[in-house]
């Protein structure tokens, strides 16, 4: 009796299963239609950044959200997920994927955190810490490239990420103090204003150095600061107004 059992339930399991199947295909194809960028995304996610050992369940589930392809020119869409970065313009870029996942799980970012981003770009890594983050203010020096990160941001619906035009360097201490800080243009120094706006155990990761450069994990203590290099990588340098070279 209790084996007529066992494979009536094994029946009606196998059965369900089979229920089920055709409408998760049927999710699938709506998901490719209404996105066709869904599967590469979801390759980008699986190959450049799992197996590189991207672990941040947050981090996987942002990057596998957000359309990257929105953030790069039309020339380069088709290559929006590729394992490289591209430009934007006026000498920028955006960071290759697995670059951009590897900043924000380094950040240790949680949902009811503040972030400041330094370098908003096309907007992308500002798109994906609002993923994860609480509220997320942003900072790009050149004006065309503010408005472009505002106009896509705003279309996308990311109502947390405030984008502001101006210096970097300097940070955005009105709203200090930050748990947390990307910047994702070179400096060839650690700005001290941004350690300064770094709340106590906060985390800044920045690149730094002119030619070869050295990612850098900064984590602010009650005792002091602490500095970790991590990688070495090549970002385009970090852009400042002439006033924040005095």
């Amino acid at each position: 009796m209790v084996f007529i059992r066992i494979l009536a339930l094994l029946l009606c399991s196998l059965a369900a299963c089979q229920q089920q199947k055709p409408q998760q295909d049927a999710l699938m194809v709506q998901d490719s239609v209404s996105d066709p960028y869904s599967a590469e995304r979801a390759q980008m996610v699986r190959e450049q950044l799992r197996s590189r050992g991207i672990r941040d369940q947050s981090v996987l589930a942002a990057m596998m959200r957000v359309p990257r392809h929105r953030f790069v020119p039309a020339l380069y869409q088709d290559m929006a997920y590729a394992d490289h970065p591209l430009p934007i313009g006026f000498d920028q870029t955006i960071s290759q994927p697995y670059i951009v996942g590897y900043m924000t799980e380094a950040a240790g970012i949680s949902r009811s955190e503040k972030v400041l981003e330094i370098g908003t770009g096309s907007g992308y890594q500002a798109a994906i810490l609002a993923e994860v983050a609480r509220e997320v203010y942003t900072i790009e020096i050149i004006p065309e490239l503010a408005e472009g990160a505002r106009t896509i941001l705003r279309e996308l619906g990311y109502a947390n990420v405030n984008v502001r035009t101006g210096d970097g360097y300097a940070g955005w201490s009105e709203h200090a103090p930050f748990d947390a800080i990307v910047v994702t243009a070179a400096p060839d120094h650690v700005p001290p204003a941004l350690v300064d706006q770094l709340a106590v155990n906060g985390r800044m990761i920045i690149p730094v150095g002119t030619g070869e450069q050295e990612m850098r994990v900064i984590t602010k203590t009650a005792n002091g600061v602490t500095q970790q290099k991590t990688l070495s990588v090549q970002f385009v340098p970090l852009v400042r107004s002439d006033t924040s070279r005095r």
